[in-house]
């Protein structure tokens, strides 16, 4: 028998609702807030959490974040109700992390179908994430990280306010949900091919250095990577780039892929309006500095993939995959990836290149400027 959770304050809506769900099979638990709700959510671990969004002790909206704190109720199903949507638009309820949202009033009819499309989509979502890790495990280390479902999760989310049709949503709002879609899915893109590229690279061993990038070809490379962590962002007035010439030996490909992702990792653990600073100096050094929230030297030690620091207090999506990422990418093209990072105060990541420079006879070679530099 699948348990419910039903939380709201009004005692006639939670008798009424209570009982008509307790004769249409389920197990109905109660609670008036937020608080209680979230204790009896961890006492029993309910299949579904009906819960209202305004409540005093506790509102709707603080419990949904509480869950997806929580290792053990994150993965449960949430659905969101009230009758103030002033306070919670659906598509707010969803970017909130809430798997359903119903407008009050709410005809037991509607209560009904909701959970048991809840309930058969669950069912859906395992068999098929069940069978996905069962290929990947022969394929992938057995850590396969959850947070590649959690953009996959908010698109669902998203395409299933747009499918139902209930709520009337203004073009803005259309735009909105359009636009999360879209970053949600490029983002979801991107963390797998981090993923498999590190795969690709976790036995590779460093190359002789062959060939160059000019001064000009450097500062396309890296406005290019600079533009690509951006288009995920939408941090563009943070952001400020300088550059002197230097030319530096490395692929094009890589240099943009190393600015994307710490750029990206900037933008992504400081708060909108803060500084994003990326600056490329004479001596083939590259600085991407932000005031973000900083690591300890314990953390900037631990780097490895599918690490991603305190995870219940930053809710941004990623993998730890990028630095990672971006500290093989350094080390194959004989650079150096340097860390400062003090908590609550922000980071700067620095690259140092290797510069070439011409031999006795004409060609170049690279200097050695990545190990003069501590």
């Amino acid at each position: 028998m699948k348990t419910i959770l039903l939380i709201d304050d009004n005692v006639m809506l939670r008798m009424t609702f209570g009982n008509a769900l307790r004769e249409a099979g389920y197990n109905v638990i109660e609670a008036d807030s937020g608080v209680k709700g979230l204790a009896l959510a961890k006492q029993h671990l309910p299949d579904l959490i009906l819960s209202d969004v305004q409540m005093p002790g506790g509102d709707g909206t603080t419990l949904l974040r509480d869950i997806r704190n929580d290792p053990e109720l994150r993965a449960r199903q949430v659905v969101l109700m009230t009758g103030r949507p002033e306070l919670m638009t659906p598509r707010k309820g969803m970017e909130e992390g809430a798997d359903d949202f119903l407008l009050k009033p709410v005809t037991f009819d509607v209560l009904l179908s909701c959970v048991q499309t809840r309930f058969r989509r669950a069912s859906i979502n395992w068999r098929v994430e069940d069978e996905m890790l069962a290929q990947m495990r022969s394929l992938v280390p057995a850590q396969l990280p959850h947070e590649f479902f959690t953009p996959l999760a908010g698109i669902i989310g998203l395409v299933d306010i747009l499918r139902s049709g209930d709520a009337a949503l203004d073009p803005e709002e259309l735009k909105d949900i359009y636009d999360d879609i879209y970053f949600s899915a490029h983002r979801l893109h991107r963390t797998q091919r981090n993923y498999l590229l590190l795969l690709d690279l976790k036995n590779a061993s460093p190359e002789p250095l062959v060939g160059s990038l000019s001064p000009r070809q450097v500062e396309e490379s890296i406005q290019a990577g600079i533009n690509e962590a951006l288009r995920l962002n939408r941090r563009k007035d943070d952001v400020s780039f300088t550059v002197s010439p230097c030319a530096i030996a490395i692929k094009a490909n890589d240099l943009s892929r190393m600015v994307e992702e710490l750029v990206d990792n900037a933008l992504k653990f400081s708060r909108a309006g803060t500084p994003v600073v990326i600056e490329f100096t004479a001596e083939g050094q590259l600085v991407v500095a932000d005031q973000g929230r900083g690591m300890t030297p314990e953390e900037v030690e631990q780097i490895g993939a599918f690490q991603q620091f305190d995870r219940k207090k930053t809710a941004q999506q990623g993998l730890g995959l990028g630095l990672v990422l971006v500290q093989k990418i350094a080390a194959l093209n004989q650079a150096k990836l340097h860390l400062d990072s003090y908590p609550g105060q922000g980071t700067q990541a620095r690259i140092v290149f290797q510069v070439p420079r011409l031999n006795e006879t004409g060609s170049s070679r690279g200097s050695g400027a990545a190990e003069a530099v501590a």
